[in-house]
């Protein structure tokens, strides 16, 4: 999710909520305590030299338990980062302490904003020799015709 597209979602919550993908949330009480932008510079396997920019979100648990972070509180804490540190509309990317900080990328499912898992991958399988998997068309299938149904048939 870009900046600009959680700025145009929080307008129209009543509260903001954090889901894990395995279904625990957040507690309600977290903070968002630092909004910024993190740059990465490096070199993949390959040699090639790559930048990658995000908008960076820091939730922390705290033990104020009547504390709850309002939409319009975070679109402010958002724009108040875009103007003093001129964020750009970049990716979001969210640091959250569960058994260790992690980093995850950021959805929303139309109710509650998911911290969706990041993976690692390899940028230059050509440059390692990792073969990469064939791609073909769902037309390029043939099925078994005497093990498949037609419509209509009644058989699924």
């Amino acid at each position: 999710m870009k900046l600009s597209e959680i700025k145009t979602i929080l307008p129209n919550l009543e509260n903001v909520a954090f889901q894990l993908e395995n279904g625990n949330f957040v507690p309600e009480h977290f903070h968002v305590t630092e909004v910024g932008i993190i740059t990465k510079n490096f070199i993949d396997c390959g040699g090639v030299i790559r930048n990658e920019k995000v908008v960076n979100f820091q939730l922390w648990n705290a033990d104020d338990y009547e504390h709850r972070l309002k939409p319009g509180k975070l679109l402010h804490i958002i724009t108040l980062s875009e103007e003093k540190l001129q964020i750009e509309d970049f990716e979001i990317e969210v640091e959250y302490q569960n058994e260790t900080i992690g980093r995850y990328d950021l959805e929303f499912n139309g109710l509650n904003f998911v911290l969706k898992n990041k993976t690692t991958a390899c940028l230059a399988q050509d440059a390692c020799g990792i073969p990469s998997k064939p791609k073909i068309q769902l037309t390029q299938l043939q099925g078994d015709a005497a093990n498949s149904c037609s419509p209509n048939s009644g058989c699924c």
